[in-house]
């Protein structure tokens, strides 16, 4: 079957759908770039290593007071779209308790309602009818609460890189298209016309995830007063952070975002160098909506980013299950595409994302604090590292799990890496202190005291 013949075939799928002409005719760039075998990888020798970014802490308070004044044309919007199901929840990550009483969504709430600004979620099909039915019964105000959805795409046979059938569960045919499908999302569910028609044309974007992701009137009004179509906030890479994406220049000297799926594996040594590529992107963004309009009506697929291809199971809980392709965009990479982007290097206290157990044990520790804007950020002496939690999935990979061994987060203020290993029950009261591994080869209890070192039960 020739790529045109096998279009028709994914092309009359997205119809069947219901699909927007915008989401198909991206999906159709998105496709040709798949079946026409070519390279997808940002190679090093086509880029070169950020720098010398403007720092925020440098920022006068004349950009907070422009920030102030800017408000009332600003929205919050937070990705809503994920499930807890690594972590082995039924529902939308957002409604996991994370500090006390406090879910995600909890915290978004009180952050939007201090800055009297409205919210805006962008949910999937996955966590749409949970998270309303939540805002409806917290007796949110619904012209301060905005939500859509994002679409959903096929997977595609990675045979036939036709859309998969998968009868047992048709549900898991579709994906949704990665979160660069921010911009033809808020097209087609008429939230962009809506916001621009009530006056806010500045937003700012981030995971709902992201406990430090708090609106700064000092970073609005630099983004304000740059004129700048789009901002993206990004910060130190460490060692933890070395996997993940960063950013980097093309040799025009603009910028762009390579995610770790776009590095070719012989690269992966220099894709991990924090020193040669020091920034990463906390997904905190920051989007002039009449900039965006403009662009997603000047092209038919609205606004070219970079093909992601992950090659999965159809059923991501059946290892036999046949190979997909999914082909995904990132909401970053639109720094390559819009005039006027740039980035400013952001203090690590503006990312604090719960991605696993060990994650949510270091949130939930002393090591970080509950700001009275209602942000969760790490504490001054942390110097903006934060400590890595490694916890044996076995064990504590699941939130059912760590509650039930570990009720009440340890100490972490002063440690640098906790590793946790067997089946162990901490007592309250433990403190760690410095780099500490503590396992077990049978069920044990890690009584309160401090801990300096390895330790054995």
């Amino acid at each position: 079957m020739n790529q045109s013949s096998a279009f028709a075939i994914v092309e009359q799928t997205l119809r069947d759908a219901a699909l927007p002409d915008i989401v198909i005719a991206g999906f159709a760039q998105h496709y040709e770039q798949l079946v026409s075998g070519k390279e997808t990888y940002l190679r090093e020798e086509t880029l070169q290593p950020a720098h010398s970014l403007l720092d925020a802490d440098t920022l006068h308070s004349d950009a907070a007071r422009a920030g102030s004044r800017a408000l009332p044309q600003t929205a919050i919007l937070k990705l809503n779209g994920g499930l807890g199901t690594s972590m082995g929840l039924q529902g939308p990550k957002s409604l996991l308790k994370v500090r006390g009483k406090f879910t995600f969504l909890d915290l978004i709430l009180q952050q939007a309602n201090q800055l009297s600004v409205p919210l805006v979620l962008m949910n999937s099909f996955s966590t749409a009818a949970e998270t309303q039915a939540v805002l409806e019964a917290s007796g949110a105000d619904a012209s301060a609460v905005m939500c859509f959805q994002q679409h959903q795409v096929p997977k595609l046979d990675a045979q036939s890189l036709l859309p998969i059938q998968w009868p047992d569960n048709p549900i898991l045919q579709w994906c949704p298209p990665g979160h660069g499908d921010i911009y033809a999302a808020l097209v087609t569910s008429g939230m962009l016309g809506k916001l621009l028609g009530a006056g806010r044309r500045y937003l700012f974007v981030s995971n709902s995830d992201n406990l430090g992701a708090t609106l700064d009137t000092r970073l609005l009004g630099h983004f304000v007063e740059t004129g700048a179509s789009f901002l993206m906030e990004v910060a130190d890479r460490t060692a933890a952070d070395r996997k993940g994406g960063h950013l980097a220049l093309d040799h025009d000297g603009k910028f762009l975002l390579r995610e770790r799926s776009q590095c070719h594996p012989d690269e992966a040594e220099l894709f991990q160098d924090v020193q040669r590529h020091r920034y990463f992107n906390t997904n905190n963004l920051w989007l002039d909506l009449e900039a965006i309009d403009e662009q997603m009506r000047s092209k038919p697929g609205g606004i070219e980013m970079p093909t992601i291809v992950n090659r999965k199971k159809v059923d991501p809980t059946d290892s036999d299950s046949p190979a997909v392709y999914q082909l995904e965009t990132a909401m970053g990479a639109a720094i390559a595409t819009l005039p006027g982007s740039t980035a400013i290097r952001v203090p690590r206290s503006r990312f604090a994302p719960v991605k696993t157990t060990g994650d949510l044990l270091a949130v939930r520790s002393d090591a970080y604090a509950l700001h009275d804007d209602y942000s969760v950020g790490l504490i001054p002496r942390r110097n903006g590292i934060p400590p890595t939690v490694e916890l044996q999935a076995d064990y504590y990979g699941l939130i059912d799990d760590l509650q039930q061994r570990i009720p009440e987060a340890p100490s972490l203020c002063d440690a640098g890496r906790l590793q946790v290993t067997g089946d162990l029950r901490f007592e309250s009261g433990v403190r760690i202190i410095g780099d500490v591994r503590l396992s077990s080869q049978a069920g044990a209890v890690v009584p309160a005291g401090e801990y300096r070192r390895d330790q054995a039960f």
